[in-house]
């Protein structure tokens, strides 16, 4: 490896170990990492500010910003809350059903909302449900992140790293419902029992004030209701847009920022609060990482770890594909699957040009590996990381031990079940 592939390496890699010990923002780190990377690259010559720029995929950025403003309008609404109390008085204080409902209304919102997002904005309800019941709140918190990790996996803007493989692929919104879904779908299934197992001792404890989710009012919680109807209009107009935006040929960046701007037009808010919203952190992590990752394909590390694959892909498509979705799991659990998917995506791109591969197979593998892998730990997924910071306001706070044993269980099972569903239906891809 020459001194300049050594010198990116190793920028990238101080800046993963970084991003994984979270003693500094994750944000901070790719910023600063993004700037190295171009210092590197203007001394020894072989990256600039011009392929840095290039190199951002502004089609990803684009999408998660249309949709993030989209939700920076409805938060303020209390959609949210009001679905979190619908489900709470469905479930009539059994700890069993809050945990399925809780659950599943945090993985619908999951597949059109990115699990972040919808996390973010239903764990503060489910500590507020958990206190009035005078249950612990750990299992569902858990389970909200987990079920949303897997949830997402299940379309394009479920979770980041499909937006991310979706613009590289040109996969669109209905390859995600065709390939993804089905399998999302068992796998799903597969992680409730699983959880619900796992937490089995903490959901028999019998809640100490049952009837009081009774008394709560849905209404109370919708504090503009003419707001929220607007917005979910458009939000619904937006989702239509996405099951056709490749018939029309349009991307769904153009979707979800056209989306945005008619909701901005309509509904007026102010638009210093909604910008406030905005999660520019996240954006501003992912142009970061993505200028890291040009830095890496300017070096010619990526041409390393090319070549690398070009000997395992003497081994047939579906074996490597199944290997692939293991790899990327175990990577993802590690250092997290945003900062693995942005890695691998050039690295399967340059796997075709150099072999004639048919990549396809590969993608939803990656796809799998990536959402699946993020539920092993507290740093798999940035969901995890955000339910950790919220367990802190309870009694019993969520450690890295005891996500382990609840997370990777979910993780070994779900990738078990989507490696066989894969080498099953492998002619889908």
């Amino acid at each position: 490896m020459t001194i300049i592939a050594t010198v990116s390496t190793l920028i990238f890699v101080i800046a993963l170990v970084l991003i994984f010990s979270e003693r500094i923002n994750r944000t901070i780190v790719a910023f600063a990492g993004a700037f190295l990377m171009m210092v590197a690259g203007v001394g020894f010559g072989f990256y600039d500010l011009e392929h840095a720029i290039a190199s951002i995929d502004f089609e990803t950025l684009g999408l998660l910003l249309g949709m993030m403003i989209i939700v920076a309008m409805l938060e303020p609404t209390g959609f949210f809350e009001y679905l979190a109390v619908l489900a709470a008085r469905a479930s009539r204080g059994d700890p069993v059903r809050l945990f399925v409902l809780l659950g599943t209304v945090t993985t619908v919102l999951s597949m059109f909302l990115d699990n972040v997002t919808t996390v973010v904005l239903i764990a503060p309800v489910t500590l507020l449900i958990s206190e009035i019941l005078g249950v612990s709140a750990i299992p569902y918190l858990v389970a909200e992140a987990l079920l949303s990790n897997t949830g997402g996996v299940a379309t394009l803007v479920g979770d980041p790293p499909n937006i991310l493989i979706g613009s590289a692929a040109n996969l669109s919104f209905n390859d995600f419902l065709t390939n993804s879904l089905p399998i999302v779908f068992v796998t799903w299934f597969a992680a409730l029992y699983l959880l619900r197992y796992l937490f089995r001792a903490e959901l028999s404890v019998p809640p100490r004030n049952a009837e009081a989710v009774m008394r709560l009012n849905p209404g109370q919680s919708l504090n503009q209701p003419g707001t929220a109807k607007k917005i979910l209009i458009v939000l619904g107009l937006a989702i239509v847009m996405f099951f056709v935006h490749h018939i029309l040929h349009v991307e769904p960046a153009f979707v979800a920022l056209g989306a945005a701007a008619i909701a901005l037009i309509w509904v007026q808010p102010e638009i210093e609060e909604t910008l406030e919203r905005v999660e520019w952190n996240v954006l501003i992590f992912f142009g970061s990482l993505f200028v890291m990752v040009g830095g890496l394909v300017a070096s010619g590390v990526m041409d390393v770890l090319i070549s690398f694959l070009e000997g395992a892909s003497a081994i047939p498509l579906i074996w490597f594909g199944v290997i692939l979705i293991w790899v990327v799991a175990l990577l993802s659990a590690i250092v997290g699957n945003i900062p693995i998917t942005v890695l691998l995506i050039p690295v399967i791109q340059g796997l075709a040009q150099d072999t004639g591969l048919n990549i396809t197979p590969l993608w939803w593998a990656l796809v799998f590996g990536a959402g699946f892998g993020g539920n092993g730990t507290i740093f798999g997924s940035a969901a995890n990381v955000v339910v950790v910071s919220l367990s802190d306001k309870t009694r019993t706070p969520i450690t890295a031990a005891f996500w382990l044993r609840r997370g990777l269980p979910v993780m070994l099972v779900t990738c078990t079940i989507a490696s066989i569903l894969y080498t099953l239906f492998y002619n889908w891809f």
